[in-house]
């Protein structure tokens, strides 16, 4: 066989092959961002609108918003509307920070979380369901991915071991982006492998915390932690062997205790001179006001 006869022969077989007729379109469509970003303790919209090939005018629409995929992810929200009514009303018991923000009569299924929290991070999955009427359901499949950002916040700092086995400082800070962690002493900053990170804690809660090895008493030690969003410090001071009272069955330093003793004793003082000023101004008051009669 010459190469235009098979040529012929293979055109022939492709035009009698049978056509697969295209999936069908069902009409339904929903428009999500990939994307939505947040600011801790501020509100944030996730978006979400759809359109659906039902032209008659729906009598009931239920709303649901998910965070996690499908149905094995958390229901957050949910609403129905009933009997044409321009409200969705939603059910009992559930969290007051999320509100339909969107017009559902008009195709709009926005969600509204108000203070938005490192917690809320995660895949969101809008989806709606026209009750009544077969196959009138849709989910958008890719879902929303809310990034939540916070500042730097140091939850903690402190200080233990003891004077023979080393003290070391410790700091623990949460934000997103994840925080940079600097330690400093009283006139430098320490570099290279004075400062330590630790592994990461708590990864959903975006926690890390740092250690600073061989530190010695009366240094006086600060932690700063920043990230794009802004900037956080905290500050140790390690109090000089003899002043602090260390139970044998307790290996952290306690500074805190000796501190705060100081500090209800220099207000003691404060109120004691202060009351005493009130008593000698009183005393020179009476002498003045004290009438001088003529002998």
């Amino acid at each position: 066989m010459d190469p235009q006869t098979s040529y012929i022969t293979l055109s022939l077989l492709l035009l009698l092959r049978p056509v697969v007729p295209a999936a069908h379109d069902d009409g339904w469509s929903m428009k999500v961002p990939a994307e939505v970003r947040a600011v801790e303790g501020y509100p944030v919209v996730l978006p979400c609108s759809f359109t659906h090939p039902h032209h008659t005018l729906h009598s009931s629409m239920l709303v649901v918003w998910r965070l996690g995929h499908s149905h094995s992810g958390t229901v957050l929200f949910r609403c129905s509307s009933l009997d044409g009514s321009q409200q969705c009303d939603p059910e009992l018991n559930q969290d007051q920070r999320y509100r339909l923000e969107g017009n559902h009569r008009q195709h709009d299924l926005s969600l509204r979380i108000n203070s938005a929290a490192l917690q809320d991070n995660g895949r969101y999955y809008c989806r709606v369901e026209l009750p009544g009427q077969e196959h009138a359901s849709y989910e958008n499949k890719m879902g929303t991915r809310l990034r939540v950002e916070a500042p730097p916040r140091i939850l903690s700092l402190w200080v233990e071991g003891s004077m023979e086995t080393g003290l070391r400082a410790l700091c623990q800070v949460q934000g997103s982006p994840l925080p940079d962690i600097q330690w400093m002493g009283q006139d430098d900053v320490f570099e290279g492998e004075s400062g330590l990170p630790l592994a990461q804690e708590a990864p959903l809660q975006h926690r890390t915390t740092s250690q600073l090895l061989d530190v010695h008493p009366e240094g006086q030690y600060t932690c700063s932690a920043s990230n794009p969003l802004g900037k956080d410090q905290a500050m140790v001071f390690i109090l000089p062997p003899g002043l602090e009272k260390t139970p044998s069955n307790n290996n952290t330093f306690p500074s805190l205790p000796v501190m705060l003793g100081l500090a209800l004793a220099a207000k003691v003082l404060l109120a004691l001179g202060l009351g005493v000023w009130i008593i000698n101004a009183l005393k020179s008051k009476e002498s003045t006001e004290t009438p001088d009669f003529p002998s």
